[in-house]
């Protein structure tokens, strides 16, 4: 294990996004929050080559490693081209003792289809440097690591939830962020597939049920042993989130699904609701216009229908992706556009999340999630 002492530090978050439903809508606001990301130049201006765009390091106790991994289901057909089987990419990451060159972000495939949804260079997202070892040994072979499933926010590849994946790992967790076929530009090992759905509108009564039957069937793989390191998972311990209509997904998920032990949602509009009662403990993350009560009548709604414990917080001087890594990799570039430096917000999304998880998980007592605090001045509690 490679330690890395010392307290958490408030990493620098901004406004990346506006909340939208319609998909037209979503990637305007995403192409000019992206302008921060387009500062950097793909070739060097002059004698020196600037500096790659980085993920910022996690601050728990491990060291990282990740692999990918394909899985097919052949017994549901792909809800958006039924002629075939419904097609997953998940990159896993977990904690190791291993130390080496780090993984690529995304693949030059997706780089350059994201890249031009965002009106970024093709080549900029592939450049951006991670933290996690590829093909590493995992630790904890005792199945001892609880599981987080991630989904990320619709149109967005699943590798823009690397800098919470890559926190979770170094705090003990094994993660599995999903990418769900044609929602997203995704490399497979034989092809890379480009977001279809992002030609109309998000259809949300189709697209969150689906993405919570992908999230139930990626445990269902790894409790397979679809992955080599699978046995080092506490299946017994699973929570699952997102970002955006990911988080949405999340929520259904529990609906949905009895494997699931607590969930959370960054800023997600919750399409698809469902009429049951959720009863596991659930995280609300708004960002600062969007998730304030009021404001979107599916949170008002979602909140009323949760019965466990749960907690409805925003932060302020944030827009609808500063949960994000577009967050940290705007204020890198110099152009973040929200009021809270991008960092900031990286590291408020790693602080709640892990404590939430940390919390109904591991049993641990976080006061954090308690009320505000004065370490964290720009998150707000609510309770309608």
């Amino acid at each position: 294990m490679r330690a890395r002492p010392g307290p958490r530090h408030p990493l620098p978050i901004g406004r990346i996004l506006q909340r939208s439903t319609r998909r037209t809508v979503l990637v305007a606001a995403a192409a000019a929050a992206a302008l921060g990301l387009g500062a950097v130049p793909a070739a060097a201006q002059g004698p020196e080559a600037p500096t790659p765009l980085a993920i910022p390091e996690p601050t728990g106790a491990y060291a990282t490693g990740t692999t990918a991994i394909h899985l097919v289901d052949e017994d549901r057909a792909d809800v958006w081209v039924p002629a075939e089987r419904r097609e997953l990419m998940v990159t896993m990451w977990y904690p190791t003792a291993d130390d080496g060159p780090t993984a690529p972000y995304m693949t030059a495939e997706e780089s350059a289809l994201f890249g031009a949804q965002l009106g970024i260079p093709a080549d900029l997202l592939a450049q951006v440097q991670t933290n996690s070892v590829p093909g590493a040994e995992p630790l904890a072979d005792d199945g001892s690591l609880p599981l987080v499933v991630l989904s990320p926010g619709f149109s967005f590849p699943r590798a823009t939830l690397t800098g919470l994946a890559e926190e979770l790992a170094s705090q003990g967790y094994a993660v599995a962020a999903v990418g769900h076929n044609y929602e997203a530009p995704i490399s497979f090992p034989d092809r890379t597939t480009e977001c279809i759905t992002c030609e109309d509108d998000i259809d949300g009564d189709t697209l969150v049920p689906n993405r919570a039957a992908d999230l139930d069937f990626v445990v269902e793989e790894l409790e397979a042993g679809a992955w080599d390191g699978a046995d080092r998972i506490d299946f017994d311990r699973i929570a699952v989130g997102g970002h955006s209509i990911g988080g949405a997904s999340a929520h259904r998920t529990l609906a949905d699904y009895e494997r699931f032990d607590a969930g959370f949602n960054l800023d997600g509009t919750f399409f698809a609701l469902d009429p049951k009662p959720v009863r596991e403990p659930f995280l609300m993350v708004g960002a600062e216009a969007h998730g304030q009560p009021g404001e979107d009548d599916s949170w008002d709604k979602a909140w009323k229908k949760l019965r466990g414990w749960k907690r409805w917080i925003t932060v302020d001087g944030t827009g609808h992706s500063a949960m994000t890594d577009l967050a940290p990799l705007a204020e890198q570039a110099g152009l973040n556009e929200d009021a809270t430096d991008g960092f900031r917000s990286s590291d408020i999304a790693r602080t709640y999340v892990t404590a939430f998880l940390d919390a109904h998980l591991r049993c641990e007592d976080e006061p954090v999630l308690d009320g505000p605090s004065a370490e964290w001045p720009e998150v707000e509690f609510h309770n309608p």
